[in-house]
């Protein structure tokens, strides 16, 4: 498991972001989505360790595309320079949320977990009526000493707490958000040095698990839509 030759092939990526390149260097790209494959399959070991639900994963199922959809957006660069992978009971899916991981160089990796998708109403509904049922175990898991070592809850946020809710919750606050989700950013230094980077980031989802498993409990009955 190289993961200095990820980050390379990623900063090259880049550097060279039109499709010419990319095709043009297919075997580093294969060779590198290879490695990274191998860092998502010691991970589902690690975190089976302490979350058996991972472990009937397939690794090459977990990853994310390097191809971008450009059709909406201003920036019209046809690669994401990044590898990405999200692990959990069900796969990459969103929910059940898992453990998520983002390589990319010059300081953009990051491990996260929770719920980063806010387009799902009904979920949203189901973490506020959670939290708003069940705050003082929500307050002990985000002001565990462990946990604020390496996190701080972030989201996105109404100004007021929504209509139905107390004003008064002593967990109000987060009453506001539609997702909550945990990044801890990760330096390149740090990814490089792929023995020690496998460690720490099993040690950090490990400390991110009970922030999941209250996320997942809340969402016990989500569906996720059909198309």
């Amino acid at each position: 498991m190289n993961t200095q030759s990820m980050m390379n092939y990623l900063a090259d990526l880049a550097a060279n972001n039109n499709r010419e390149w990319y095709h043009t260097h297919k075997k580093e790209n294969k060779a590198a989505a290879e490695e990274f494959e191998l860092l998502v399959g010691e991970l589902i070991s690690g975190i089976g360790t302490f979350d058996q639900s991972v472990l009937n994963n397939n690794p090459k199922e977990l990853t994310f595309k390097l191809v971008r959809d450009t059709r909406f957006s201003h920036d019209k660069s046809p690669y994401n320079p990044s590898f990405r992978a999200h692990i959990s009971s069900m796969g990459k899916l969103p929910i059940p949320v898992g453990y998520y991981i983002m390589l990319k160089p010059n300081g953009g990796t990051f491990l996260g977990g929770g719920l980063f998708a806010d387009m799902f109403s009904n979920a949203t509904a189901m973490v506020r009526d959670y939290i708003s049922k069940y705050p003082d175990e929500w307050s002990e898991i985000i002001n565990d000493e462990e946990f604020k070592k390496y996190f701080t809850v972030k989201g996105t946020a109404l100004k007021n707490v929504p209509a139905g809710y107390d004003k008064d919750n002593p967990q109000s606050e987060y009453l506001k958000y539609k997702s909550w989700y945990l990044e801890c950013l990760i330096s390149d230094e740090e990814v490089c040095d792929g023995e020690k980077f496998l460690k720490k980031a099993i040690e950090i989802f490990k400390v991110m698990k009970p922030f999941n498993d209250y996320l997942n409990k809340a969402l016990r009955d989500f569906k996720m839509p059909t198309r």
